[in-house]
């Protein structure tokens, strides 16, 4: 069955973000600041510049709020007072915050189990039978292209696959800390399967798998609660794998620069790669590091 290019996506950030408390006990983790802007507007961003007209975010029950009240609350009165002191141009962020696709927040589902599958299981209602559809995971920002528009590209392609998946190259020395990637046909780009931390010698590529994916409705057969996998969770990999049975699942090396912004150390890497690309006090801060080594 052919589905229609995907208008929705699907924006997970429903963990508890332990390595990251006393700070996400209250303010969820993909609110962190990457520059002036949290990591989760960026990754809306990167849904909205690709065309995504709907975009459903998975939250934990307090974190719901929290986005509710960010993307849809004007701040008037803040409106007002820059008025008042005629800085109007300070409100233009909020102005353009207020003008992103339709945004629809819900708390996962506390009945499914631990892993990252199950924020896309509890949007399912979301999803037409008829359509494909785009899942990011809010731990991963992507600078210098779109990778959400590299996906629906690369469905006008390949609009039989039963799944899109980015891909980036990483060094050998890091393999063993992520999904890595074996090609059933390295020509056609084609996934076999999903090698999750494999040790370093034993790793079948060099080419990472990370929270970017175009998934069709089909998806939903294999994201199944009693379908947990490793430590009983339940695993978007896993049923990215099965879907290899009912057809090809497509693997498109990301066109931008990933980052994981998932423990602190990461986190920092990517706001410091943000600030050094994209803010014009880069050149104070690389002095400041010059002086620091």
């Amino acid at each position: 069955m052919k589905y229609r290019k995907p208008t929705k996506a699907i924006i997970t950030d429903a963990g508890c973000a332990s390595r990251f408390l006393p700070i996400t006990k209250t303010v969820p983790k993909a609110m962190l600041p990457i520059g002036p802007k949290p990591i989760m507007q960026l990754v809306v961003e990167e849904c909205a510049n690709a065309g995504i007209e709907e975009i459903i975010i998975v939250a934990t029950a307090e974190g719901k709020a929290v986005y509710e009240d960010y993307f849809a609350n004007a701040a008037v009165k803040i409106k007002k007072q820059l008025h008042s002191q005629g800085k109007d141009k300070r409100y233009e962020p909020i102005a353009e915050l207020m003008n992103l696709p339709k945004i629809v927040v819900i708390e996962q589902d506390p009945a499914y189990p631990y892993g990252n599958g199950s924020p896309i299981a509890s949007a399912r209602r979301f999803i037409d039978d008829d359509e494909a559809f785009v899942v990011v995971y809010s731990d991963d920002v992507v600078f210098g292209a779109s990778d959400v528009k590299t996906l629906i590209d690369a469905y006008g392609e390949h609009p039989d696959a039963q799944a899109i998946i980015i891909a980036q190259e990483m060094p050998r020395e890091v393999l063993n800390k992520y999904g890595i990637i074996r090609l059933a046909d390295e020509e056609k780009m084609t996934l076999h399967d999903i090698v999750e931390k494999p040790n370093i010698e034993d790793a079948p590529s060099n080419l990472t798998s990370y929270g970017r994916y175009l998934l069709t409705p089909d998806v939903f057969k294999y994201l199944d609660p009693r379908n947990t996998g490793l430590d009983n969770e339940l695993w978007t990999v896993d049923a990215i794998t099965r879907m290899t049975e009912d057809g090809e699942v497509i693997v498109e090396r990301t066109k931008g620069k990933w980052l994981t912004t998932g423990d602190p150390k990461n986190y920092f890497m990517a706001l410091l790669e943000y600030v050094m690309d994209y803010e014009d006090y880069a050149k104070g801060v690389k002095k400041f590091i010059e002086e620091r080594l």
